[in-house]
């Protein structure tokens, strides 16, 4: 008899387990067969690769954010660098046919000068938040929400010029759209030039999480800050390293999200670093540090971007989405925290 209530003990703990683990992933697959069953439609190739394509230049935000999570840290200041480092890509590549350039006697740039400006953008920033959290030991909301500001401060005064005034910066080179927007067709499928970029990324982070120091590095810091200092791990350089990574991948999310839209304004990266920080929790990074995989980062990225498709598709009214959204980040950080106190 008490072997037999054992048993049902153990069922119950590991139903417990199971639904505490994917809770989550079962309402978001709920909700994605609603969508199915409304509007039939939507299960598609082609709905498919514009899901992964709107989905690029946010995985590959979410890539960056998901490093300073590890650390126990976050970042608020993502989409204001990518807005950022997106106005400046595409005022060095707008059409030199077009009458309202920014600057109208620049020629026309090889199209790896505005990435490796928006690169070094993004990389300052890292920098800046990294030596923040790393040697002034502020926290990373703290710093980042400083940054984002500033960012936001920056692309304001950019974007407003003499004569001209503020607006939009359109008319992009060709050039540069055929190369974010580009892509390969097999068959009746077209494959988005984005997809592998996005790919690209994840194989870069995979390597740097999980076959270098700095990846160890940050795993112990980010799971035991003072046993890593005990253990000769040097913190300050390695939070610094993180960071700038972090930097260096919103300015090239940046420059690839200028061309994909095909304007910009200081709009430009308005909310995307939630979006990048509700796929890192979705994904299975914890905010308790030193958890996360980029597969799951990748997967977290995917789910979000089509449950904002879906909803856009069945045709959701958009303030209700921005209540759904809220939820499912509310939802996945509860249970990230239930699962870091069971755990304990």
């Amino acid at each position: 008899m008490e072997k037999i209530k054992e048993q049902n003990k153990t069922k119950k703990l590991n139903l417990e387990d199971f639904l505490l683990n994917y809770a989550l992933y079962i309402v978001l697959f709920i909700m994605i067969v609603v969508f199915i069953i409304k509007e039939p439609t939507f299960l598609s190739i082609n709905n498919f690769t514009k899901i992964l394509s709107q989905a690029s230049t946010r995985g590959i935000l979410a890539l960056g954010v998901a490093g300073l999570i590890v650390l126990q840290g976050t970042d608020l200041s993502a989409g204001r660098i990518l807005g950022l480092t997106a106005i400046v890509s595409a005022s060095l590549l707008q059409s030199t046919s077009y009458a309202s350039r920014m600057y109208p006697n620049l020629p026309m740039l090889p199209l790896i000068l505005p990435l490796i400006a928006a690169v070094i953008i993004g990389g300052i920033f890292g920098a800046i938040n990294g030596f923040g959290v790393a040697k002034l030991k502020v926290h990373a909301f703290i710093i980042t929400l400083g940054t984002q500001l500033i960012a936001y401060g920056i692309s304001c005064l950019y974007i407003d010029r003499p004569p001209l005034g503020a607006q939009p910066i359109a008319n992009l080179d060709e050039r540069y759209t055929e190369l974010v927007n580009g892509y390969f067709k097999i068959g009746t499928i077209k494959l988005p030039y984005l997809i592998f970029y996005l790919a690209i990324a994840a194989i870069v982070m995979w390597f740097i999480w999980n076959k270098t120091k700095l990846g160890k590095n940050m795993f112990a810091i980010g799971g035991n800050p003072e046993a890593a200092a005990v253990s000769g791990v040097n913190i300050v350089k390695n939070i610094m390293f993180i960071f700038i990574i972090s930097g260096v991948l919103y300015g090239i999310a940046g420059f690839l999200e200028a061309a994909r839209a095909g304007s910009t304004s200081t709009m430009t990266g308005f909310n995307y670093e939630l979006d990048a920080i509700s796929a890192c929790v979705v994904g299975g990074v914890s905010f308790s540090g030193g958890v996360g995989t980029i597969p799951g980062v990748l997967i977290g990225a995917i789910l979000l971007q089509v449950i904002n498709y879906g909803l856009n598709f069945v045709g959701v009214n958009a303030y209700w989405q921005y209540i759904i959204r809220g939820l499912i980040i509310i939802i996945a950080v509860s249970l990230d925290v239930r699962k870091y106190l069971a755990k304990k």
